[in-house]
């Protein structure tokens, strides 16, 4: 009797959640061959790959696609070992360990736009904190938000003070996980710090920092709140992301057709980056088992 009552309760939920999550996805495939504008209003019109092969042959998105993965590598490469390193200061129980705990969460707690606003703020080229900072040891205002290499090396440096918090906390709980008795085992065998790190540590981490980071660079990748707010996407377009050039086709423009395949695209990029990852990654996890 159990048995369907269950079934009763799950299936609608299950089905609902199927039509919402599929729907659009199919809906916007469906548009993603056709040529259809909102503004001027012009009835649909199938294209085939019209809207594909016009978005491979348009310079702006290579340079999106490019401007994107500099700054979600870079950002998650520091992200992950100034994460570690900290996660292992914080495990060695230092002096503060509980506050410093609480003030390394703090940027992850706060909305991305909060944090962009911040980040405005302080790196702002003549009124700013950081460039006032410059000036008090004879230094010139840098031009972090309006030279195109400084605004992304400042994009990066926000993504890394927000997002660094996370990689933080999963690596502390994963160190906080780990047998002792290894660590033991290797101090009777006189192995100093850097050998135990190297190891026993890291190699024992790695499932979990595999993950971390695959979660950080998935997660990267659809940045558009801090690049929005710091820069737009200037000067020019030379810090504009994928995800920032699909608001500016499809909220700005009202490019639908366009602005589907450059989402369909952009899902292929992160499929096959996925799977190239998890590819060269297999066989160091399948020796941890």
């Amino acid at each position: 009797m159990r048995e369907p009552i269950k079934h009763a309760f799950i299936w609608p939920a299950f089905l609902v959640v199927l039509l919402v999550g599929i729907f659009p996805l199919i809906y916007s495939l469906t548009i993603s061959f056709q040529s259809m504008r909102l503004v001027p209003p012009l009835p649909p019109r199938f294209v085939g790959l019209d809207n594909y092969a016009s978005l491979l042959a348009n310079p702006r998105f290579w340079a999106t696609v490019r401007t994107t993965a500099t700054v979600v590598f870079l950002s998650v490469a520091v992200q992950y070992v100034l994460g570690f390193a900290i996660a292992l200061a914080l495990h060695s129980k230092i002096p503060g360990e509980r506050l410093f705990r609480v003030g390394f969460l703090l940027p992850m707690l706060m909305a991305p736009i909060a944090v962009s606003l911040v980040g405005r703020m302080l790196f702002h080229s003549t009124v700013g904190p950081v460039n006032d900072l410059f000036t008090q040891f004879g230094l010139p205002n840098l031009p972090f938000l309006t030279n195109a290499t400084w605004a992304l090396g400042t994009i990066i440096a926000v993504e890394v003070w927000q997002w660094t918090p996370f990689v933080i906390l999963m690596m502390l709980a994963g160190l906080q996980s780990l047998p002792q008795d290894v660590y033991e085992a290797a101090q009777l065998e006189n192995a100093g710090s850097w050998q135990q790190f190297w190891g026993i540590t890291f190699p024992m981490l790695l499932p979990i920092s595999a993950a971390v980071v695959f979660i950080r660079i998935i997660e990267g990748f659809k940045i558009i709140d801090t690049v929005f707010v710091l820069t737009g996407g200037g000067p020019g377009v030379s810090t504009e992301t994928l995800t920032l050039f699909a608001y500016q086709e499809g909220f700005k423009k009202f490019n639908l057709g366009y602005t589907s395949a450059l989402s369909f695209l952009f899902l292929i990029v992160i499929v096959v980056f996925g799977t190239i990852y998890l590819a060269i990654l297999k066989p160091h996890l399948e020796k941890q088992r």
